[in-house]
């Protein structure tokens, strides 16, 4: 069986995730085979595996980061928020259902079988598993029944590593404050403690650093530094996502729709040289881009609704009226339809259907049954046409387009819809592959009249392959890499 090391932290942002992927590079790098392990994940940023199954994005990255394909079996359990209190609950890669937060709180010990078979499975066939925790697990009120914290370090006997966020400050009151409310036994779990986001000189730091130490009675195991990194975020709750404002020659508006998902979409845009991307969440902001993409979303007619009250509608109307190019995906296809009915109440909808954007031929009607698929196909419409793309589609809901496909699948089936300057699409990671963002970036440069020096076409796998080597170098030089070994083989 695998041995396991399991990073939890003082709160959500702490930078679990990323710590996660750069110990399963490490691993990787010194010839190990590891697998990342999440029992519990929240996080509308979704993925469809090949074999068809959704899991979140952040055990994507970290497999990815392992060189490992990207398993359900990492994730066992996705919670997508649909409301402040609800949540579609994903089950081996399955949709359970929608459950109120305390209707989930009480059901959810019936799942640690599904967690124990996915993890066991996984240590079977991997040499290391790197566990990620979820929030803080001096969570106290949650303390009961808990299954992706000490809850789940118990069950397989996981040492662990606290993580603290010292970006925000009051990283000391976290990391002794967090030790402080745990149980004696979950105490004892906690084998060294990491201090991270860190921007300065780590000497003047370290006198709190063995303050700390003496404190808690716990070693610090490393104080890594705050980084930059082309990788997938978790959620669009990250801050990175808000202080992506990028002055390039080519502005792309993405809309920050309140339950946005999947905006990863749109990695590949932002690292090209010529695209500038922000994400825009009020009328005051938008301006006249030379691109307006609507996301993907869990919540589609409600987001439809807040766009429309909060005057973002109307503005896109207009930029339409100039034909400002405008792309739909997923959702976004959604909202730019005629008409989207409900009937059933699967987007909260009511019974009498909701009038679209307008803006292409196309009615949805949603309904239980969802989507997932892995796709290739040629971009047949718009600024990308002629580009190849590999991607996916998660969704519920069926859309019946009367006017000409955004895109023609391998399979013969044609996808989204077209009508002049604006286009929709079923496809997350339409960009993936580069062709369609050099395509796109050409495109734009012509109708805006700018010269266009073809970039190099950058292979996403590739890219962040880099980006992976980069956080496990900066990792491994910032952490007590032996120590972190020892306590994988249990000697320390």
């Amino acid at each position: 069986m695998a041995k396991c090391i399991m990073i939890q932290g003082t709160m959500s942002g702490a930078g679990k995730s990323l710590l996660c992927a750069a110990l399963c590079r490490i691993f990787r790098q010194d010839g190990l085979r590891p697998a990342p392990f999440k029992s519990q994940n929240m996080a509308l940023n979704s993925y469809v595996t090949r074999d068809g199954l959704e899991m979140g994005r952040a055990q994507v990255m970290q497999a990815q980061a392992a060189g490992a394909e990207p398993d359900v079996r990492m994730n066992p359990i996705l919670l997508k928020p649909c409301s402040d209190i609800g949540s579609q609950v994903i089950v081996n890669g399955e949709v359970r259902g929608q459950m109120p937060a305390a209707e989930y709180f009480r059901y959810k010990t019936k799942l640690i079988p599904d967690i124990l078979a996915a993890y066991e499975s996984l240590a079977v066939e991997y040499d290391v598993i790197v566990i990620e925790g979820a929030g803080s697990p001096a969570e106290i009120n949650l303390r009961e029944n808990d299954i992706v914290n000490m809850g789940l370090a118990e069950l397989v006997n996981a040492p662990v590593l606290l993580v603290g966020d010292i970006d925000p400050g009051g990283v000391f009151a976290q990391l002794y404050g967090t030790v402080a409310l745990l149980q004696p036994e979950e105490r004892s779990r906690v084998k060294g403690l990491v201090i991270n986001k860190f921007r300065g000189d780590v000497e003047i730091l370290r006198p709190g650093l063995g303050m700390l130490e003496q404190l808690a009675g716990l070693p610090v195991l490393g104080v890594v530094p705050y980084m930059r990194l082309d990788v997938d975020d978790e959620d669009s709750l990250a801050p990175s996502l808000r202080e992506r404002i990028v002055h390039k020659p080519l502005d792309i508006a993405v809309i920050r729709l309140p339950r946005i998902s999947n905006f990863t979409d749109f990695g590949p845009l932002e690292a090209h040289p010529l695209l500038g991307v922000r994400y825009v969440g009020r009328q005051a902001e938008l301006g006249t881009p030379d691109m307006l993409i609507l996301p993907g979303i869990k919540s589609t007619v409600s987001d439809l609704l807040w766009l429309r009250q909060s005057g973002l509608e109307t503005a896109i109307l207009r930029l339409t009226e100039r034909d400002t190019p405008v792309l739909g995906v997923c959702g976004g296809y959604q909202m730019l339809g005629r008409s989207l009915a409900d009937p059933s109440g699967t987007e909260g909808g009511g019974a009498e259907p909701v009038q679209g954007m307008g803006l292409l031929p196309v009615d949805t009607v949603f309904d239980a049954q969802k989507t997932r698929t892995r796709v290739r196909g040629t971009v047949l419409a718009g600024p990308m046409a002629g580009a190849s793309v590999d991607g996916y589609e998660i969704h519920t809901g069926r859309t019946t387009a009367c006017g000409p496909a955004f895109c023609l699948l391998d399979t013969g089936r044609a996808d989204g819809c077209s009508n002049g300057s604006v286009c929709g699409t079923y496809l997350h990671g339409l960009f993936d592959t580069g062709e369609a963002v050099d395509a796109l970036a050409r495109a734009l440069c012509e109708r805006k009249g700018l010269d266009y020096t073809a970039a190099a076409v950058v292979d996403r796998e590739e890219q962040l392959d880099r980006q992976y080597d980069i956080l496990a170098d900066t990792v491994r030089r910032a952490l007590d890499m032996e120590t972190v070994y020892k306590i994988l083989r249990g000697t320390a």
